[in-house]
């Protein structure tokens, strides 16, 4: 079992002030430490796609200096994750070996991977990432996972930080409709970090949208979309699917899409989203494109978040 300092969630920060000042000790110098990882490597194995997360990660491993493998598991055979299992269906190997012979080559362990969006128990047991921590004997990052997404609520938090004008502001986060059924990892890693650095978020969606206790905690929900707006100072956007009616499409409630004239209702609210995002479905243009959006230096941020992560492991401050 390792005893690493893995990345899982924001639970495994000590100091969560201090990570902040390192990402943004690394936005203003991203080279400073670039022969600090000089021998290292770093193994990224992605179940799924990815385009923001893979690339950042790679570039802040490759400015500390590190080397990088990627690896799409689509190219591998598929991978046992129950133990005492009888293998003699379409799994080729066990967690307990891959898991062990990467720990081997590699110096830092990141995995991607999403839900199935068909069993909550199951998704929510975290299965592949938290196995994978069991069984490594490196330090393992979460680029996310079933039910966590802690790089890119990272970056949400610093560039609320980096943007706001007051001490408290006010956050809002805003379910918008979307045609397919998504995780909730976003929603529930948001909540988590900002709760994590003392902000309390106005939460709204359409009833059915409530999402797991565990995250909403500390936080509190307005149905109205127009009355959680009034306000606000930072809004951000994401579709998921529900909870109680686990991955299923409930509403795709069209005045919900988040307009230009919604953020009128707010205090000249900052747009902030994770990306990918279909226009004019979950955010309309005239709101992407407005000077309301952060969503692009939001991105630039994911590189320098996970750069303080891959850097705090490999000196052992995380």
């Amino acid at each position: 079992m390792s005893t690493n300092q893995n990345f899982y969630s924001v639970k495994d920060v000590s100091h969560l002030d201090q990570l902040l000042l390192s990402a943004q000790g690394m936005k203003a110098h991203p080279l400073k430490y670039k022969e600090f990882g000089k021998g290292k490597l770093l193994v990224l194995l992605f179940f799924n796609p990815s385009l923001r997360t893979k690339l950042s990660t790679q570039k802040a491993a490759l400015n500390l200096g590190m080397q990088v493998i990627s690896m799409d598991m689509k190219d591998s055979w598929a991978w046992e994750f129950e133990d005492g299992k009888i293998m003699d269906q379409n799994t080729a190997e066990h967690v307990k070996e891959a898991a062990r012979v990467i720990s081997g080559y590699a110096d830092i362990i990141a995995i991607r991977s999403f839900p199935g969006l068909k069993d909550k128990e199951s998704d929510y047991r975290d299965v592949v990432v938290n196995n994978f921590m069991k069984y490594s004997t490196k330090p393992v990052v979460n680029l996310e996972s079933a039910i966590r997404h802690p790089l890119q609520s990272f970056a949400d938090l610093m560039t609320i930080k980096e943007y706001s004008s007051v001490k408290k502001p006010k956050i809002v986060l805003s379910w918008a409709p979307h045609p397919k059924a998504l995780p909730q990892a976003v929603a529930n890693s948001f909540l988590e970090w900002m709760r994590a650095a003392g902000d309390s978020v106005t939460i709204t969606h359409p009833e059915g949208y409530e999402l797991d206790e565990r995250f909403t905690e500390g936080h509190h929900v307005v149905y109205d979309q127009k009355e959680a707006f009034k306000n606000a100072d930072f809004v951000y956007v994401k579709n998921w699917s529900s909870v109680k009616k686990y991955g299923q499409v409930i509403s795709e409630d069209p005045t919900r899409m988040i307009t230009r004239e919604a953020l009128s209702l707010s205090n000249e609210a900052k747009l902030l989203h994770c990306l990918p995002v279909r226009r004019n479905v979950v955010i309309s243009d005239d709101a992407m494109d407005s000077d309301h959006s952060l969503i692009s230096e939001l991105a630039k941020n994911r590189l320098y978040t996970a750069q303080a992560v891959l850097y705090n492991i490999l000196k052992g401050t995380l």
